[in-house]
């Protein structure tokens, strides 16, 4: 990989990557896509990351259909494809973790204590093999988007962090490769959380601005639905993902809501139109 990477700079190519865990969907696809407009070569990954998962949580059932991921990817325009082996990135012995402070810590974080330090870790070595100009990660994961923006600034690495928008089935469903993982009856309770931010962007656009009030919002609209129960709903800075108190600047509206035994994440984005603007754009 390094050495295909390296010929490509040679010839002053300009490299994408978009790094996935496999089970692809059209969120995955729609990355790739974005890459393809800005790249070539696009590279693409997939690695299920042991190092992310804690011991209680589903690395080994993890979804993984790697033929059906490599004729995606092949179809898709995809130059080449990394598949690395954990041996590969990490050897015996290794030890030596990225870890970005604070925000590791927070939402997503505490409820899964490590996961951030293996995501950061696994992303920093990843650039550094394939040394992208431009790397793709999906905005459904947005604490995490913002650690690799936040990491990649502070360690001065050269690839530019793109992001791309929340791709959703029919019902607003937000694309997961954890969707599988879902019940019949489950798959429809958990259209919930789309209507749960829907309901709070109603909610800012007739004028609210309190965050104690749209979480509530969302609160009621969750327990509505008796297979889901929260893990949280909150209202934060987009930058540090501290809970706000009034929506006055870039926020998230983020969700954790356990289906059954599937825990899925969901969020929307919210942006003042310009600074000091009470007229605000909507990413859901």
């Amino acid at each position: 990989m390094k050495e295909t990477a390296r010929q490509a700079r040679a010839e002053s190519r300009i490299i994408g990557l978009v790094p996935t865990m496999g089970a692809l969907h059209a969120g995955h696809l729609s990355l790739v896509a974005r890459a393809r407009q800005d790249c070539d070569p696009v590279i693409a990954s997939i690695f299920v990351n042991p190092k992310q998962f804690s011991p209680h949580e589903d690395f080994a059932k993890y979804p993984r259909t790697l033929e059906k991921d490599s004729e995606q990817l092949a179809s898709a325009g995809v130059a080449g494809l990394f598949l690395p082996e954990a041996v590969e990135m990490y050897p015996p012995g290794f030890s030596t973790y990225v870890n970005v402070d604070g925000l590791s810590e927070r939402l997503e974080g505490r409820t899964r204590p490590g996961h951030f330090r293996g995501v950061t870790t696994v992303v920093l070595k990843l650039l550094e093999i394939v040394q992208p100009d431009f790397a793709y990660f999906g905005r459904k994961d947005a604490q995490q988007a913002q650690l690799i923006t936040v990491m990649a600034r502070d360690l001065n690495l050269d690839a530019q962090i793109i992001l791309g928008p929340i791709i959703r089935e029919s019902d607003g469903l937000a694309m997961s490769s954890r969707n599988v993982y879902l019940t019949p009856q489950e798959r429809t309770a958990a259209a919930v959380l789309y209507r749960a931010l829907a309901a709070a962007k109603e909610e800012l656009r007739q004028g609210t601005r309190d965050a104690l009030q749209l979480q509530d919002t969302l609160r009621r609209i969750l327990a509505s639905e008796p297979l889901a129960r929260i893990d949280y709903a909150e209202i934060v800075d987009a930058q540090s993902f501290e809970p706000v108190v009034r929506v006055s600047r870039p926020c998230y509206v983020l969700l954790a809501v356990y289906l059954g035994k599937t825990r899925l994440i969901d969020n929307m984005l919210i942006e003042p139109r310009q600074a000091g603007s009470d007229d605000l754009i909507f990413h859901l």
